[in-house]
């Protein structure tokens, strides 16, 4: 695994750009005669994706990223917990109702890693040390929707190619993973572009976009979305009636403005405020699936 972390400088610095770079598509002599843009699916955001990444060729990229972290790192054995993680990225993935994504769930044996991820393709891993925050299935449906989002809404390829708009340094390797040629370089700057071996967050835009589909997702899939907040208080350590005054960690450290997460109160009001639109999808086991409806763009 030091390998695979020590890969990552190549894209690095890209990567840190790409997490700040918006709205790329409203114009710019950087983006005349570049074709790419396109808008995400419900929300309607603005996005650029180089139209050498296709779908396709990302999905191939998720396939062999996957192959390549669960090599270096142990799998949980333990069925209960194997079942569970399945039995919720079943039903999100039929939510997600995405025919060409091959899904795949894995659970990895690390407590010290809180992390998940879902690349593209559909290909999905949990770390143990995320188990103690998500407590139920609940809880691994708020993470499992939230992760799914960021590969179905192509984050990750959406990062890297406006890094591609600021660093034409990285044009080879680039070039490499649109046409063809997979290497290992190549298959780390996938890993973190969907947050994999890599402190490279997505930027709050893409975040705010991967909780409010996924707690889409999530209702689709039979689970509460008001669960949702339970979660991310857990994850935050801090009691709800405590939300921005004392104990939130991003309260307490880099102020929102200039970090690229939102912060856990940020998360949690906004949380709070698309629940009862998501309800408008929850669907139980046992009842018929919700009527589709039109959401809101995200604002």
């Amino acid at each position: 695994m030091d390998a695979l972390i020590g890969r990552r400088e190549a894209l690095a610095r890209a990567l840190r750009l790409a997490a700040g770079i918006g709205g790329a598509c409203l114009g710019g002599s950087l983006l005349e005669g570049l074709s790419g843009c396109t808008r995400a699916p419900v929300t309607g955001r603005e996005q650029f994706i180089l139209p050498n990444f296709t779908e396709e060729k990302e999905r191939e990229l998720g396939i062999e990223a996957y192959r390549d972290v669960l090599k270096h790192y142990p799998l949980n054995t333990d069925p209960a917990i194997n079942a569970m993680i399945r039995r919720v990225g079943e039903r999100i993935a039929d939510a997600a109702n995405k025919p060409n994504f091959e899904w795949e769930f894995a659970v990895i044996k690390e407590d010290k890693v809180i992390n998940a991820f879902c690349l593209p393709g559909g290909k999905v891993a949990f770390f143990t040390g995320i188990l103690k925050h998500t407590q139920n299935e609940a809880g691994v449906a708020t993470v499992m929707g939230h992760e799914v989002t960021h590969a179905l809404y192509r984050h990750g390829v959406e990062r890297i190619s406006r890094s591609y708009l600021e660093m034409i340094a990285q044009a080879g390797v680039l070039a490499g993973a649109a046409t063809g040629a997979v290497n290992p370089a190549v298959l780390q700057g996938v890993l973190m572009a969907y947050g994999v071996n890599a402190q490279l967050p997505f930027n709050r835009t893409q975040e705010s976009e991967a909780d409010y589909i996924g707690l889409r997702l999530m209702a689709q899939a039979g689970y509460d979305p008001h669960e949702a907040v339970g979660f991310w208080e857990r994850m935050s350590g801090c009691p709800r009636e405590y939300i921005g005054k004392l104990c939130f960690r991003s309260g307490a450290g880099v102020p929102e403005f200039l970090s690229t997460h939102p912060s856990e109160e940020t998360r949690i009001k906004n949380l709070e405020k698309w629940t009862p639109e998501a309800m408008r999808y929850y669907n139980p086991p046992g009842l018929p699936p919700a009527p589709a409806t039109t959401l809101k763009p995200l604002g």
